[in-house]
């Protein structure tokens, strides 16, 4: 049986992704870093459905936890990942005269860092099976921008920039790199949005609403698959058309 791997795979887009590829046939493991409680309860309610889901701690910016990971005894030791889908993410929204340098690095750690970390952890079992598939959660915001996220942006960015990189690394031994853009997503964190700035991003989306969380989750699937084998160093947005509104800058 294939494994999976989905950095914060708990909640929200990510627990879409995870339990996509389980229904595809893969034993998936999902990562947090702090809410152990919601890891058990995602994991209880995908296993009552039929799922092979389990949850492992860790930090997606810490190369510590990484290491513990991958080490003799460690979650992964031994284990070679088919897939990695790296959702774990979060933002701290302020402009950016006032944004303070330390949640500027934890947002680039976790996003940006975190992407960089767990594809070095799982791409040498990539590598010496000869098959690999390697996902990255990212954003309209950045190729579009957005007043208050100069960090979440430019950590999106960076990833576009990795998944290039490893194309030009890892496409020898059959190993994909793809990043999915996902634009306004009904989650438990989009619902925290006040409602004038819902609305402002409803209205700026061709299509009128937002997505759910299995639109994204459905790419995700189709993009581990063996039928994606050779689609590899693209930026694949799922947001409504909000993608077409941006220069082509990448």
């Amino acid at each position: 049986m294939k494994l999976a791997l989905v950095t914060g795979g708990t909640r929200g887009i990510g627990l879409a992704v995870a339990r996509r590829l389980a229904a595809d046939g893969m034993a998936v493991a999902v990562t947090y870093a702090h809410d152990q409680a919601q890891a058990e309860a995602a994991v209880h309610a995908a296993r009552a459905s039929g799922l092979d889901l389990s949850a492992v701690r860790c930090d997606a910016a810490s190369a510590e936890d990484w290491r513990k990971l991958t080490a003799s005894g460690g979650f992964l030791d031994g284990k070679s990942v088919a897939v990695l889908v790296h959702a774990a993410g979060f933002t701290r929204d302020k402009l950016a005269m006032t944004m303070p340098v330390a949640d500027f690095d934890d947002v680039l750690g976790v996003h940006l860092r975190g992407g960089f970390l767990a594809a070095q952890a799982v791409m040498k079992g990539m590598i010496a099976a000869r098959h690999g598939r390697i996902l990255f959660i990212c954003s309209p915001t950045a190729r579009l921008g957005r007043r208050g996220q100069t960090a979440y942006g430019a950590a999106k960015a960076g990833l576009f920039g990795l998944t290039l990189s490893l194309v030009q690394e890892l496409s020898r031994f059959q190993i994909t790199c793809n990043c999915i853009s996902a634009g306004l997503v009904d989650t438990a964190l989009t619902a925290e949005l006040p409602e004038s700035v819902r609305n402002d991003l409803l209205r700026s989306i061709p299509m009128g609403r937002a997505g759910t969380a299995s639109e994204i989750a459905e790419l995700a699937g189709f993009l581990a698959s063996k039928e994606a084998a050779y689609l590899t160093g693209q930026w694949l947005a799922v947001d409504g058309g909000l993608d077409s509104l941006a220069e082509d800058c990448f």
